[in-house]
């Protein structure tokens, strides 16, 4: 299942992260709008980096490591998940902190 190993580390992200939304209570998911504003940006200009890498044979990915979904241009289903999924653990993570941060801050008055 090497062709999983992409997918594997992406899901290991998430549930790296995930848990911050419901025990935290740290609102990114339930401000999907905001969300996919944040994400939208993101996501193009790194899928046109990568897919102007990948014509001009700077960039690979080993087929092996990845499912094997490839959208034209070349930039497999994994890449694009992993534009996704890493700024979504970003601001989890950053929420998270922010919110421990001001409840710490809180509590030191």
């Amino acid at each position: 299942m090497p062709h999983l190993t992409y997918l594997a580390v992406l899901a290991g992200c998430l549930a790296g992260a995930l848990w911050l939304e419901p025990v935290l209570r740290v609102g990114v998911l339930r401000q999907w709008r905001r969300l996919l504003l944040t994400l939208v940006p993101v996501v193009a200009v790194f899928v046109v980096w990568d897919l102007l890498a990948i014509a001009a044979g700077h960039w690979t990915f080993d087929p092996a490591q990845t499912t094997g979904v490839v959208f034209p241009g070349g930039l497999p289903l994994d890449e694009l998940l992993f534009f996704v999924v890493v700024p979504i653990c970003a601001i989890l993570g950053f929420e998270a902190v922010r919110k421990v941060g001001s409840q710490r801050t809180r509590g030191d008055r």
